[in-house]
């Protein structure tokens, strides 16, 4: 699987999930934060879906703000349990893994299009 940023990443998915991003991202990091000093992982990754997904803990329902995505609390650890990433891809994963304080993690998952996607973090 491919962890690296997609140029193919544009129209339709990037403008909606960057308006979406925006409004959650403070949120995000906040949850992100509370991951990694809980020891659950020091990877978390949010997942952004337009419907339900088995795939983590919802953390923000779109239909509450307005939103197109939905967004799940999730990290490596799980998606490994859930066979989403192998084992021989954890390492792969860890290497293109950005820092969680500045980059944002992020699975999008739509019907025709399933990607990890990094986002920075807006500067204060």
């Amino acid at each position: 699987m491919d962890y690296f940023n997609d140029p193919e990443l544009s129209g339709k998915y990037l403008g909606t999930i960057t308006k979406d991003f925006v409004v959650v991202c403070d949120t995000l990091l906040e949850a992100s934060s509370q991951i990694r000093k809980g020891d659950f992982s020091k990877y978390p990754i949010f997942v952004f879906a337009k419907q339900e997904v088995p795939l983590g803990g919802l953390l923000v329902n779109a239909d509450d703000l307005n939103l197109e995505w939905h967004v799940f609390a999730s990290y490596l650890e799980l998606f490994v349990q859930q066979g989403i990433i192998s084992e021989e891809g954890v390492e792969g994963f860890q290497a293109t893994y950005k820092d969680a304080d500045e980059f944002c993690c992020l699975f999008v998952l739509d019907k025709e299009f399933t990607k990890f996607v990094f986002v920075p973090y807006p500067e204060d």
